[in-house]
């Protein structure tokens, strides 16, 4: 049950921050709410992830699943480049966060 709410809690602050890009710096209604309601139910469905899992690891897969999902999502639908430089500190980022958050904090 717990990864299922986790795997919601990213899709929906994915889908937030992929309409954050839309909203043009909030001047355009749909994408503003469409951003506003991602986030609330994003972190709505990580606090409920929270109840059942341990706190580093629901970050660790939240912060390094949602990086790596934005980050794609600009690549494939928003033109910004990708090299192989990129998906290297992309893939270092996460290995990052994951190491962190798993293997450092107590």
């Amino acid at each position: 049950m717990g990864y299922g709410l986790l795997a919601a809690a990213i899709a929906a602050e994915v889908a937030g921050t992929t309409a954050m890009k839309y909203s043009e710096g909030f001047t355009r209604l749909w994408p503003s709410l469409i951003t506003v309601a991602g986030y609330l139910l994003a972190f709505s469905l990580l606090a409920q992830t929270l109840k059942t899992m341990s706190m580093g690891t629901a970050y660790a897969i939240w912060a390094g699943i949602g990086t790596a999902a934005i980050a794609v999502i600009g690549m494939l639908f928003m033109g910004e480049s990708g090299s192989l430089v990129k998906a290297a500190g992309i893939a270092l980022i996460i290995a990052g966060v994951v190491v962190l958050n798993l293997g450092g904090a107590h």
